[in-house]
């Protein structure tokens, strides 16, 4: 999985990258055997067994690297392979638990291996994540930019949107969040108001939201 939000390849596919591309410090980088089976190269970066960037330093919450040998925290696996409804519902409890940067890995996941017709939907969830991601990071800027981007690729999936997903309703809500984040700063973001999945409960009910 991409290690940084702003290098996520659900952000690099804007600009032409083709999918799964990673860039240098991203989870997964060659020199010397690092742990986990991972490499390195001569610039030290990691890379992994297929020489793909890997970046194996730990990570906090918000997928900051910490230093070498740091506890940090629980990762998605780089080989996530979830059927549709499972990884809309694993990204939507990462959301609730406000581990954004979590829900973009499985989002990205399910970019990468979904067929063609669904890519820019799956594409543009993992923005929506990496917004929220960089809204919790402070940088109102690119929270907005991704929240956009993003929202404007699930739009084209609301009239038949596949998976149950409520494509109308996260693309206004993340188009609302950019638009309190342009007004009133990345503090003002607050939660995703509509659910992945149209009509599923909100933590602590027992009812649809």
């Amino acid at each position: 999985m991409s290690s940084r939000p702003e290098d996520s390849s659900a952000d690099q596919a804007t600009t032409g990258e083709a999918p799964g591309g990673q860039t240098p410090g991203s989870p997964g980088a060659g020199g010397p055997p690092g742990a986990g089976g991972r490499d390195r190269d001569a610039a030290g970066r990691d890379r992994d067994a297929a020489g793909r960037a890997r970046n194996a330093r730990p990570r906090d919450a918000l997928g900051r690297p910490l230093p070498r040998g740091a506890t940090g925290d629980k990762r998605i696996p780089d080989d996530l392979a979830l059927p549709p409804t499972q990884a809309l519902q694993l990204a939507q409890e990462l959301l609730d638990s406000d581990r954004p940067f979590h829900a973009h890995e499985v989002l990205e996941a399910s970019w990468k291996s979904a067929p063609a017709a669904e890519r820019d939907l799956w594409q543009g969830l993992a923005q929506i994540a990496v917004g929220l991601t960089h809204a919790r990071r402070g940088n109102a800027h690119g929270a907005s930019a991704l929240l956009r981007r993003g929202a404007n690729r699930v739009a084209g999936y609301a009239d038949e949107p596949p998976h149950g997903i409520d494509a109308a309703g996260i693309c206004r809500a993340a188009r609302e969040m950019a638009a309190r984040i342009d007004r009133d700063g990345a503090g003002a973001a607050g939660p995703l108001s509509a659910r992945m999945i149209a009509g599923s409960p909100r933590p602590g009910r027992s009812g649809s939201a």
